[in-house]
């Protein structure tokens, strides 16, 4: 029963451990501004032009950020990079507090929303770069669990809390209270081992058939030294290398197939709001029924965080996430047949929860069959795709509700969602048999002097849990 709770393993490696406790204090004191940024365009122009056009540029600038700091990564020390990612996010935080403490202008604060999308991209580009260089190949799951529950945790209650926060104590203080926050990361960060770029890996033959790749080097591909998956280009190509890589492993292709299949064809919350007056009779603004919609998806992903140590500890990740899409296609074709709410909503906690497992499980294989030299450039190029694939859903599936209806569009996204994802497994057979490799990514990090390393497992009562 035990082993079934928060898999906490990846604890007992100190650099992680630190770095996962500060991370505790910014998922909430740091996420303030994900209610306050809108709050603040909304009381400044009365439009909510203004808010989608802020989102534009975000995520505009979540672009930038992510491709180059993934190339940054790749040449320089990613701990460095990190380190001028988070700085410049509270510089950011700080910047917002001077401009609501003044009243500034909104040329400046539409500014300062790229700045923030752009840091966000950075830093969530170098974190799943620096992630496989903290932890072995067979803790890469658990570790992902583990930031994945602090930063949905940081989502549900940062949005609350700072909601309750701005008639009390102003849009103000919670910038500052953001900046602050951040300054357990940067000490973190500060602290982690030096992650200089190290050279590209030989592949074993059993990894160049997983990959499904030949192993002969062409002179202009980068093929020949690729590890499970992994390319061997030296990064002078840049993003190209990184284009290369995706396009040429069929196991990665694959796992961004079925990841796309469940975040585009699956996703329909969109069609929320009209599904809630229309099948439940929520009033038309928006109701107790369209709260508990949103509020049920979280609910699943908190749960399986919670409950980590049931899937973390499965070898084979491929296989781990070709079933969690194809439980999340069915959760979403049982949404939109059933009009009974206690059948809707229990469809859409476990929706989350499978969600979670998937999102965890490719994580997994993305870093653990990406060769260290590369790593920063696909996780940057990942990151644009996952970033823009919701809101890819919204567009279709609004779309597609508007022509046929909600219900229908929600039963036809589900089953396309099953349909894709079955066919991406019979034509990617390796995707099943995925697994982590038998070797290290890179040579591992030496343990702490301070600390030895310990036997893996439960961490001790002390760790920050």
């Amino acid at each position: 029963m035990r082993a079934a709770l928060t898999d906490r393993r990846p604890l007992a490696v100190p650099a992680f451990r630190r770095w996962w406790a500060a991370s505790l204090v910014t998922a909430v004191g740091g996420s303030f501004s994900v209610v306050a940024v809108p709050a603040q365009l909304y009381a400044k122009t009365g439009s909510s032009a203004a808010l989608g056009g802020s989102a534009v540029l975000s995520f505009a600038g979540l672009v930038i950020g992510a491709l180059t700091a993934g190339t940054l990564a790749d040449r320089w020390d990613r701990r460095v990079v990190l380190l001028a990612a988070q700085s410049g996010l509270a510089m950011t935080y700080a910047a917002l507090w001077a401009h609501a403490t003044l009243d500034g202008p909104l040329p400046i604060l539409l500014a300062l929303v790229t700045c923030q999308g752009l840091t966000f991209g950075a830093i969530s580009t170098i974190v799943g770069a620096v992630l496989p260089r903290l932890l072995p190949p067979d803790l890469l799951a658990a570790g992902n669990s583990l930031n994945s529950l602090v930063r949905y945790g940081g989502w549900i209650l940062g949005p609350l809390l700072g909601g309750l926060l701005i008639p009390r104590a102003g849009l103000n203080t919670l910038y500052l209270c953001d900046a602050i926050a951040l300054l357990a990361v940067l000490l973190a960060v500060h602290r982690l081992p030096a992650m200089p770029p190290i050279p590209p890996a030989r592949p074993t033959r059993s990894a160049l058939l997983l990959s499904g790749r030949s192993g002969r080097d062409d002179g202009r591909s980068g093929r020949g030294g690729d590890r499970p998956g992994l390319s061997t280009a030296r990064g002078n190509g840049g993003l190209r290398d990184g284009l290369r890589h995706l396009r040429t492993s069929r196991l990665l292709m694959a796992v961004l197939a079925v990841d796309l299949a469940a975040m585009v064809l699956g996703m329909p919350v969109v069609l929320f709001p009209e599904l809630a007056r229309d099948t439940y009779g929520d009033a038309a603004g928006g109701g107790p029924v369209l709260g508990l919609f949103y509020a049920a998806y979280p609910a699943g992903v908190i749960a399986a965080g919670l409950l980590s140590g049931t899937f973390t500890r499965i070898r084979r990740s491929g296989r781990a996430m070709a079933a969690a899409a194809l439980a999340w296609g069915a959760t979403v074709v049982l949404l939109g047949l059933t009009t009974r709410l206690w059948l809707a909503l229990p469809a859409l906690v476990l929706g989350g929860a499978v969600n979670f497992v998937l999102s965890t499980h490719r994580n997994a294989i993305t870093q653990a069959h990406t060769d260290d030299a590369l790593r920063g450039r696909v996780q940057g190029l990942l990151t644009v795709v996952l970033t823009g694939g919701p809101q890819l859903a919204n567009l279709l599936h609004g779309a597609a509700g508007a022509w046929i209806g909600p219900r229908p569009a929600i039963i036809a996204g589900g089953l396309l969602t099953l349909i894709s994802v079955a066919v991406t497994v019979r034509a990617v057979p390796e995707l099943i048999i995925a697994a982590e490799p038998a070797e290290p990514a890179e040579p591992a990090e030496p343990a702490e002097p301070a600390e030895p390393a310990r036997p893996a497992g439960p961490a001790r009562p002390a760790d920050p849990a």
